[in-house]
């Protein structure tokens, strides 16, 4: 039988996981969140610009969990824990691209989510490309070693193309330079990647003694027009943070990302976009991973080309929705899965 799915938003990810779920026969589509009252009452296919798919919209929360869905797809871009406790209660699976791994970082709330997992017997899985895709790939490369020293995974972007204040502010991006507060803002908006290291980590089976962020800026010579925000010349238009996993003074994971944003930069960072792996230990493995459109990919503007990026956040979650519903009560990650696998993909 197929996997009954509720989708929980339709914004830039949620659309591309509504076409990914309503293509798969392994799933059925019984209903849709909608975030803003005016996407309430229509048709799910015409809010993600699809055929009409005969699944209405709805903000009345009830309703959806009345559906008894196997899982629900969650794809906000920030998590709510009040909604994630209401839906985990109700005995509905989450996966989730909301900046969730495995809530190390949320204190109290993360026992909320458990004891909501417990009380309904679901399952709660966060993911997306990175963290999420990125780290499980990691672990499998790693396991080609028999002895590994330290893994190391980096991220590099050049990001004028993204608008996406919501995201970019809360790791720091817009604010003066010499802001005193800057370390403890990039540590806070990017602590989903703290909870991506400790993954890995358990994926290794070290328990490690602590988790660090370590951040670097650069300001914008000039004033950028982003399209819906500003950041003034003179303020942060590069972010790099490290996460670092420790045992003793030895670091054993470490996840760093840096993201520039003007074309011109002071420090100027040159990147080149994409990921690289690299697990130190006999034999030392590197992997790069860079992501490019097919043939047939037609695109007009960088708009067209970030549906790419939504896609690759979006599917990680997709193909997991089996490995979650089939998993044991709690909050669960790629260590604790069996592999999710890209079935019925290939177009034939």
């Amino acid at each position: 039988m197929a996997i009954r799915v509720v989708q929980w938003t339709t914004g830039n990810v949620g659309k591309q996981s509504v076409i990914a779920i309503t293509r798969d026969p392994r799933f059925e589509l019984v209903g849709c969140y909608a975030w803003s009252p005016d996407k309430a009452a229509r048709d799910v296919g015409e809010l993600c610009r699809i055929q009409p798919l005969g699944v209405t919209a709805t903000h009345d929360v009830d309703a959806l969990l009345a559906l008894r869905p196997d899982c629900v797809i969650y794809n906000p871009m920030w998590p709510s824990v009040d909604e994630l406790v209401r839906i985990l209660g109700a005995g509905i699976d989450v996966v989730t691209t909301a900046a969730f791994i495995n809530g190390r970082r949320l204190g109290p709330d993360r026992q909320r989510l458990v004891e909501a997992c417990k009380r309904g017997g679901s399952s709660l899985f966060g993911t997306g490309i990175n963290p999420g895709f990125i780290e499980l790939l990691t672990i499998v490369v790693a396991g080609i070693s028999d002895r590994i020293d330290k893994v190391t995974i980096n991220e590099a972007a050049y990001t004028m193309g993204y608008d996406s204040p919501a995201t970019e502010k809360a790791a720091g991006f817009g604010r003066p330079i010499d802001d005193p507060d800057l370390q403890r803002v990039t540590t806070e908006g990017t602590g989903v990647f703290g909870e991506a290291v400790a993954m890995v980590a358990d994926a290794l089976g070290v328990e490690l003694d602590v988790i660090v962020c370590e951040a670097e800026y650069a300001k914008t010579t000039e004033d950028l027009d982003l399209g819906s925000w500003r950041i003034a010349a003179g303020c942060v238009a590069g972010v790099g943070a490290s996460w670092q996993g420790r045992v003793g003074d030895r670091t054993i994971v470490e996840l760093n990302v840096r993201w520039k944003k003007a074309p011109t930069l002071e420090p100027d960072w040159k990147i080149e976009d994409g990921h690289v792996i690299e697990v130190q230990g006999r034999p030392t493995v590197r992997t790069t991973m860079q992501f490019l459109p097919p043939p047939d990919f037609e695109a007009t503007s960088l708009a067209d080309f970030m549906v790419l990026g939504h896609i690759m956040t979006a599917m990680p979650a997709v193909n997991a929705i089996p490995a979650v519903v089939a998993a044991p009560p709690g909050i669960v990650s790629y260590a604790d899965l069996r592999l999710p696998l890209p079935r019925g993909l290939v177009r034939l």
